[in-house]
C-alpha cells in the first residue's frame, strides 16, 4: 500500500510512522528488529529507513599527520527495508538521496527496490559535507531532489538511463519529499523554498513529510502557505522528542530550527537528563494531540536512537 493510500484509509484515526537509521557498519540488524519489536504494537502504517552516502573521515597517524578515508558508516538501507517487510509485513519507505551517487547507481538501486516490491520512496537531496557544510553532487549525479525525482518519474514511464533498453518495464514508485516549516537552511527566503517544494509536487511528489519542529504554530503557518500557493498533497508533520539537555543546542545547529522559549525554560529547570526525557514525553504528547485535534492524524516520529520514550509517547496518543 502506498503512503497516500494509508492516509486515505485511516479515516481520521491517529496513525504514527517511524524513521529508523541503519545500524553502523559492523553492527547486527537485530538492533533494528529490537526497535521494531517495541513499536509494532502501535501498528505503524510504514517505517522509513534513512540512506547514507559516503563520507570522508580523518584518523591520526603516529607522525602527527591525519590520513583520510572514504567510508559509508551506515550501509544497508535496501536490505533492511526488504528484511522489515518480510519479517513484519510493514510497508517500508527507504530514503533515496542525491548524495555522491551517479544517476546509474541510483537507477540500479531503484531497480533493486522494484524487484523487491518496495515502491514507496522518500526523495531527498541529502546533507552537505560535514567539514564545509556544502553539498557536493557527483558530476554524474543530481544536484537537487527535483532532478532525482524526475529520474524516478521517468522510470515510472519506462525511461531508463540507457536510451536503448529492450522492452523497458514501467516502475510504479510512489514518492514523498521533504518540507521545512522553518525553511531550508540554504534557501534565501521562505517564498523561494516553497517555490521549489511546489516544483517537486508538480513533478510527481504525492505527499510531504516535514522536518522536525517544536512549535506547532510554525507547522500550521507552513501548511497555510503551502495551500495558498496550490500545494494540495497531504502534509505529514515530522516530530522529534527531546531526551537530553544537549538536544537544545545540537538539534538547532544540525537541523537549522528554533525551539520555543517555554520549552528551553523547562529544560533548564531539569536537574538531569532523566527529567529532560520525561519533559520530552510530555511536550511531544501535547504537540501530537494538538496536531490531531487540528486534523493532522498522520504523525511521523524521528527516532534517532533509543525508543523507550517514543513508545510511551505513542501509547499516550493512540
Amino acid at each position: 500500500m502506498t503512503v497516500p493510500e494509508h492516509i486515505q484509509q485511516s479515516n481520521g484515526a491517529t496513525r504514527i510512522s517511524y524513521e529508523l537509521l541503519p545500524p553502523v557498519k559492523g553492527s547486527s540488524i537485530n538492533s533494528i528488529f529490537n526497535t521494531i519489536d517495541q513499536l509494532k504494537t502501535f501498528n505503524p502504517p510504514f517505517i522509513n529507513i534513512t540512506y547514507h552516502a559516503e563520507e570522508t573521515t580523518y584518523s591520526p597517524q603516529p607522525d602527527g599527520s591525519f590520513k583520510s578515508q572514504i567510508i559509508r558508516k551506515r550501509p544497508g538501507t535496501v536490505a533492511i527495508g526488504a528484511a522489515i517487510k518480510s519479517r513484519y509485513g510493514i510497508d517500508v519507505v527507504p530514503h533515496i538521496i542525491c548524495g555522491n551517487f551517479t544517476k546509474q547507481e541510483t537507477e540500479d538501486a531503484l531497480i533493486d527496490l522494484d524487484f523487491l516490491s518496495i515502491h514507496n520512496l522518500l526523495v531527498l537531496r541529502g546533507d552537505g559535507d560535514k567539514l564545509s557544510g556544502r553539498f557536493r553532487a557527483n558530476p554524474d549525479g543530481h544536484q537537487n531532489a527535483s532532478g532525482l525525482l524526475q529520474q524516478i518519474m521517468n522510470m515510472n514511464q519506462g525511461i531508463y538511463q540507457e536510451k536503448y533498453v529492450d522492452h523497458p518495464s514501467k516502475t510504479n514508485f510512489s514518492v514523498g519529499v521533504a518540507g521545512y516549516p522553518e525553511k531550508h537552511a540554504e534557501s534565501p527566503n521562505f517564498d523561494e523554498d516553497l517555490f521549489y517544494l511546489k516544483e517537486k509536487v508538480n513533478l510527481g511528489a504525492e505527499y510531504i513529510v516535514t522536518q522536525m519542529f517544536f512549535d506547532n504554530k510554525k507547522f500550521f503557518d507552513f501548511v497555510k502557505k503551502c495551500r495558498e500557493i496550490g500545494i494540495t498533497v497531504p502534509i505529514i508533520p515530522g516530530i522529534k522528542p527531546i531526551s537530553t539537555k544537549d538536544h537544545c543546542s545540537v538539534l538547532p545547529r544540525i537541523f537549522h530550527l528554533t525551539m520555543p522559549n517555554e520549552l528551553i525554560k523547562e529544560v533548564n529547570k531539569c536537574p538531569s537528563n532523566k527529567e529532560v526525557k520525561q519533559l520530552g514525553i510530555e511536550w511531544t504528547t501535547a504537540q501530537i494531540k494538538e496536531l490531531v485535534a487540528n486534523g493532522f492524524n498522520f504523525i511521523h516520529i524521528y527516532t534517532m536512537g533509543k525508543v523507550d520514550h517514543i513508545a510511551k509517547i505513542s501509547e499516550n496518543v493512540m
